[in-house]
C-alpha cells in the first residue's frame, strides 16, 4: 500500500479538530452526532501548516467557525471551545495561560505540533494553576505534524536557512547540533504520521550522517516505550513487513540543481512568479495551484509551450461547448460566453443546458486563470530571456559543452543580477577543469555587471577544496583529509562529491533508484544503514532492500526539478515505486543562490556590498 503522507497528516488534523475523538466517516462529521462548534487558534508556523491540507470551507466542515492567531488580540466567545494548534514554544505556552485566566473561552484543547519540552509543560501548569485557571484545560496532546504537506508526495520541514545553518564557517557546535536536531524531530513527525519506522540510509560524514544517527536515536528511544506511535500501526498494517527507506542527502551532493533554470511549467512557476504554499499572488488575482486544479495536475510538468498550446486548445473545446449549447437552446451561434440569458427551446435541452452552466463556468474560470499565469510567465521569459539561459545551462548539464558566445551574451545582455550568477555558477560546476582563460571571462563580465560575486567565489572555493581531498585521498588516510580540509576551511567538505550529474538522469534521482534496488553497488556500498528496529550491535541481519516504497529528503533546501525527477523514477520502475520527497525548505534557484552568496560573504569573499537581499 503507497504511502499517503497528505491523507495521513490530514486524517490527524480533522482529529484533533474534533477534539481528538476518533471520526468513522472520512470528512469527519460524526453522523448522528450534534457537531460541536469551536475556535481554531494557531501560531504562523501552524497556520501555514495547516493552509495546504484545508481550505476556510473545509475548516466549517469540521465545526470551526473562527480560525484565529494567537499573536492577535481576540475577542472573548465564552461559550465555545477553543482547539489551539501551536508550536511547544514558552511564548505560546505562557499566551495559553494567559487566555485561560482570562477566560476567553469555554474550554481548552491544546494540541502541540511536535513534542513539548518538559519545561515548557511545566510553565503552563504552573501558571494556569497559579490564576486557577486549569479546570479550563480539557485536553493537551503532542500531534507530531510539524511539517508542511504541500502535495501527497512532498514535503518541507519549514526550516529556512538550514544550508547557511549547517556550512557556516563560523558556527558553534552547538548551533549545528540544534539545527541538527530539529531536522531529525521533523523527520520524526514524518515517520509517526505514516505510521512506519524507516530504514535509513545515507552517505557517509557531513550533516546527512549527523540528522541519521540524531533520527535513529529519537526512533529507538521511542520505541522502547509500550505502546507508542508506531505500535497501533504495525499491529493494523499487514504489509508493515515492507518498510520504506529513508534516503538521506546534503545540499552539497548536487549543488547544481538547486540553482538552473528549468522550462517546465511549475518550476518555473515557482521559480520566476514565486509560488508559496501552493498559493500564487499576481499583481491583481490570488490563485491556489494544487491537486483541486485539473489542469495544474494534467500539465505542469510540461514545457512551457506545451502548456500555452494546451490553454489554447481548452479554450477552443470550451468555445465549441458553448455554441453547441446555445445551438440546442435556440440561442445564437456566434457566442463565446454562456451567461444562461437566451436558453429557449424544448425542456430537456433547457434542463441540459442548466446542468452544464457550473461546469462550463468552472471550466472557462480555470482557462482564464492560467491563461493570466501564462501571460505573466511570458512578459518575464521576454523580458529576461529565460529561454536562453534554460538552453545554455542545459547544454553544460546534459551534453557537457558550452556555447561560449552564447554564455557571455546572456552574462552581459538581459536577466536580473540573479540570472547571471546563477549561470555563472552552472558553468562553474559543469566542468571539472574549465579553462583559466574562459573563466576568467566570465567572472569580467560578472564584474562588469556588477554581479556580487561572494556566491561564484564561495562555489569557486569548495570545488578547488574538493578537488585537492580527491587528490590527497590517494596518499594519505581520509580522516587525515577530512582534518585538513576543515582546518582549512571550517567545514566538513566529505560529501561534496557530485557535482555532474549524470546526463539522462540527476544523481540524486540514479542514488536513490540503487538505494531501493538494494544490490551491491559501488556508487552506494559505502552509504550507512541505520535500523532503529534493529538490535545497536552487528549489522548482519539488517536488510538493505528492494524497497518500494521511498522517502527522500534534501537538508539544505529542495526543489520542483528533483522532485519531478523522483516522480518519473517511480512512473518508470517496474513494479512502479513509490517516493516521497521532502526538504528542510523548498527553494527557487534565487533563493538558494542568495544562501550561497551569504555564505561567501561570510567567509569573506566577494564584493563588499551585496546586490542580494538578505534572507
Amino acid at each position: 500500500m503507497a504511502l499517503s503522507l497528505r491523507k495521513k497528516q490530514l486524517d490527524l488534523i480533522t482529529r484533533m479538530l474534533h477534539l481528538n475523538q476518533q471520526q468513522s466517516s472520512p470528512d469527519g462529521g460524526g453522523e448522528g452526532e450534534e457537531e460541536a462548534y469551536k475556535i481554531l487558534v494557531m501560531d504562523g508556523p501552524c497556520i501555514s501548516l495547516l493552509s495546504p491540507v484545508l481550505r476556510v470551507g473545509d475548516l466549517r466542515k469540521h465545526g470551526v467557525t473562527l480560525h484565529l492567531n494567537i499573536d492577535k488580540a481576540r475577542q472573548q466567545v465564552p461559550d465555545a471551545p477553543a482547539v489551539y494548534l501551536v508550536r511547544p514554544t514558552p511564548a505560546n505556552a505562557g499566551r495559553i495561560a494567559a487566555d485561560a485566566a482570562a477566560g476567553l473561552y469555554a474550554s481548552f484543547h491544546i494540541n502541540f505540533s511536535t513534542s513539548v519540552p518538559r519545561p515548557v509543560l511545566e510553565r503552563l501548569a504552573s501558571a494556569t494553576a497559579a490564576t486557577r485557571s486549569a479546570h479550563r484545560v480539557a485536553r493537551v496532546a503532542d500531534q507530531y505534524l510539524d511539517f508542511i504537506c504541500l502535495e501527497d508526495g512532498l514535503f518541507s520541514l519549514a526550516q529556512p536557512r538550514a544550508y547557511v545553518s549547517l556550512n557556516d564557517p563560523a558556527a558553534a557546535d552547538a548551533d549545528i547540533t540544534a539545527v541538527v536536531d530539529a531536522i531529525a524531530l521533523g523527520l520524526f513527525c514524518v515517520a509517526s504520521t505514516l505510521g512506519t519506522v524507516p530504514i535509513i540510509r545515507c552517505a557517509r560524514g557531513g550533516p546527512a550522517e549527523m540528522v541519521a544517527a540524531a533520527l535513529d536515536a529519537r526512533l529507538r528511544d521511542h520505541l522502547l516505550a509500550k505502546p507508542n506511535l508506531f505500535t497501533e500501526a504495525a499491529s493494523s498494517a499487514a504489509s508493515s513487513f515492507h518498510r520504506p527507506v529513508l534516503c538521506l542527502f546534503d545540499r552539497n551532493f548536487e549543488l547544481s540543481v538547486g540553482i538552473q533554470h528549468d522550462w517546465s511549467y511549475r518550476p518555473l512557476v515557482h521559480d520566476v512568479l514565486s509560488l508559496k504554499l501552493n498559493k500564487l499572488k499576481l499583481p491583481t488575482e490570488k490563485y491556489d495551484l494544487d491537486d483541486s486544479d485539473p489542469f495544474w495536475v494534467a500539465n505542469s510538468w510540461l514545457e512551457f509551450p506545451e502548456v500555452a498550446k494546451e490553454i489554447e486548445a481548452q479554450l477552443a473545446k470550451y468555445k465549441q461547448d458553448v455554441d453547441e449549447v446555445n445551438q440546442r437552446t435556440g440561442g445564437g451561434r456566434d457566442g463565446v460566453e454562456f451567461d444562461g440569458t437566451d436558453l429557449i427551446g424544448n425542456t430537456k435541452h433547457l434542463m441540459n443546458a442548466v446542468n452544464s452552466l457550473p461546469e462550463l463556468t468552472d471550466r472557462k474560470k480555470m482557462i482564464d486563470k492560467h491563461t493570466n499565469i501564462a501571460t505573466a510567465l511570458l512578459a518575464r521569459i521576454k523580458e529576461r530571456s529565460l529561454d536562453g539561459y534554460y538552453r545554455c545551462e542545459n547544454d553544460m548539464l546534459e551534453n557537457g559543452t558550452v556555447d561560449r558566445t552564447m554564455l557571455l551574451s546572456l552574462l552581459s545582455g538581459k536577466g536580473t543580477k540573479e540570472d547571471k550568477l546563477r549561470l555563472a555558477v552552472t558553468y562553474l560546476l559543469s566542468f571539472e577543469a574549465p579553462p583559466s582563460s574562459e573563466l576568467e571571462q566570465v567572472e569580467a563580465v560578472l564584474r562588469e555587471s556588477d554581479v556580487d560575486m561572494s556566491a561564484f567565489l564561495y562555489v569557486k572555493r569548495i570545488k578547488s577544496l574538493n578537488t585537492q581531498f580527491a587528490a590527497a585521498s590517494s596518499t594519505a588516510s581520509r580522516s587525515n583529509i577530512v582534518d585538513w580540509a576543515e582546518k582549512l576551511y571550517g567545514q566538513s567538505i566529505s560529501a561534496v562529491t557530485n557535482y555532474l550529474s549524470d546526463g539522462r538522469q540527476l544523481a540524486l534521482t540514479r542514488t536513490v533508484e540503487a538505494l531501493m534496488e538494494g544490490k551491491p553497488n559501488p556508487e552506494v556500498d559505502n552509504y550507512i544503514l541505520f535500523d532503529p528496529r534493529a538490535p545497536r550491535s552487528g549489522t548482519g541481519g539488517q536488510f538493505r532492500g528492494p524497497f518500494r516504497e521511498a522517502i527522500v529528503f534534501m537538508i539544505g533546501g529542495g526543489n520542483y526539478i528533483e522532485y519531478r525527477s523522483l516522480i518519473e523514477l517511480g512512473q518508470r520502475s517496474q513494479p512502479s515505486k513509490h517516493v516521497i520527497y521532502g526538504a528542510t525548505e523548498i527553494l527557487n534557484g534565487v533563493e538558494f543562490i542568495q544562501q550561497l552568496a551569504e555564505l561567501g560573504q561570510k567567509a569573506g569573499l566577494g564584493s563588499g556590498g551585496s546586490n542580494l537581499p538578505s534572507q
